[in-house]
């Protein structure tokens, strides 16, 4: 990988913002970073590849919340595997609708809210936090592959000069 030092330091720089920024409002840093890695597995760039984590995730909480909310009103764990069985069709059919189909998205989606037993709330805001900052990862190493690209070019130009 020709930028990996861009790379590195701007993931390393908004990673350590984002924990400071979950630890100050007390959210849950797991679920951003897991959010982060989906803007980054999935295959669109930019403000696209952000909405495009951000919706898949999200289906996927919906699913999760669906599986563990509709099996609560039955005694038997049969219905709960039901809707398992039901849930993880869905997830994947809805990837034949453009903006959902990312299926690995939906999937973490689903799992988070699993881990988190469906607390929605706790859920969110990191979840939709961390497309943002895979976003802004993507964008600051963009904006350090320029300057380096830059810094090289002026260094190439100097000794060229000097030649």
């Amino acid at each position: 990988m020709q930028h990996r030092w861009q790379i590195a330091i701007s993931a390393g720089l908004l990673a350590g913002v984002w924990a400071g920024v979950a630890d100050a409002f007390q959210l849950v840093t797991w679920i951003g970073f897991l959010s982060c890695s989906t803007f980054f597995a999935q295959t669109h760039s930019g403000l696209k590849g952000m909405l495009m984590a951000m919706s898949t995730n999200l289906s996927g909480v919906f699913w999760g919340w669906l599986i563990i909310s509709g099996s609560s009103f039955f005694v038997s764990p049969m219905f709960g595997y039901i809707f398992t069985a039901i849930a993880t069709s869905a997830m994947c059919l809805q990837a034949s609708y453009q903006k959902l189909a990312f299926i690995p998205g939906a999937f973490i989606g689903c799992c988070i809210t699993f881990a988190m037993a469906a607390d929605i709330a706790a859920i969110i805001p990191p979840l939709l936090i961390g497309a943002v900052l895979g976003y802004s990862m993507s964008l600051l190493t963009g904006q350090l592959n320029n300057l380096t690209n830059k810094f090289q070019g002026a260094v190439t130009e100097q000794a060229a000069d000097n030649s």
